[in-house]
């Protein structure tokens, strides 16, 4: 589990494809903390610590992974968001994330709002996935309220210190994001789905 809140920007510093993997490695601060085994969200997918090398760790992405998700897009030299897995006991300061992403969308406008910007993302709505203004939405990895929901896209409002600690600062228009969808609103979707 996540909170959503991001601990640092990684720099992709190399990535190789092995048939259908994807072996992503990513130079971070927090390197020094991480083990094997432990998962670690790279803009919003929980993947697992497979090597450590200094200040750079490599995760391994399926094409499952890929098939759903950004990552197959990334190129070195490129941000990523990084957060750890949380711990029992510690303050949930975003919401509740499961590094799950549940589908991808593509940034359709920026507005910069004297000194805060407004994304718009517009998302696949044949997959059923919805927002509710003033809920709860994690893009690439970033825990978020949405300002504007609609069918099929739904806008968010970033603050400076989240626009210069994320890598909402490199999206531009036409880019591909990650979206996880808030659990509870999926599950309680689901139950009213199954309930009729």
């Amino acid at each position: 589990m996540f909170t959503g809140i991001i601990e640092d920007l990684g720099t992709i510093e190399k990535i190789n494809r092995d048939g259908g993997n994807l072996h992503i490695t990513v130079q971070t601060s927090i390197t020094n903390e991480l083990k094997i085994d432990q998962s670690v969200a790279h803009n919003g997918v929980c993947l697992t610590v497979v090597d450590i090398e200094g200040d750079t760790y490599t995760v391994t992405a399926i094409q499952e992974t890929l098939d759903k998700t950004n990552l197959g897009f990334l190129k070195e030299n490129e941000f990523v968001n990084i957060e750890r897995a949380m711990k029992l006991g510690d303050r949930l300061d975003g919401h509740i994330v499961q590094g799950h992403v549940d589908q991808i969308a593509t940034c359709a406008d920026i507005i910069a709002k004297d000194g805060s910007w407004v994304f718009t993302f517009e998302y696949d709505k044949s997959l059923n996935n919805i927002t509710i203004e003033k809920g709860s939405i994690t893009v690439n990895g970033v825990s978020l309220t949405v300002v504007n929901s609609q069918l099929n896209r739904f806008s968010v409002a970033i603050i400076p210190y989240t626009f210069n600690h994320t890598t909402f600062k490199t999206i531009k228009v036409g880019d591909t994001i990650n979206l996880e969808f808030d659990v509870i609103g999926k599950y309680v979707k689901r139950l009213n789905d199954l309930r009729n």
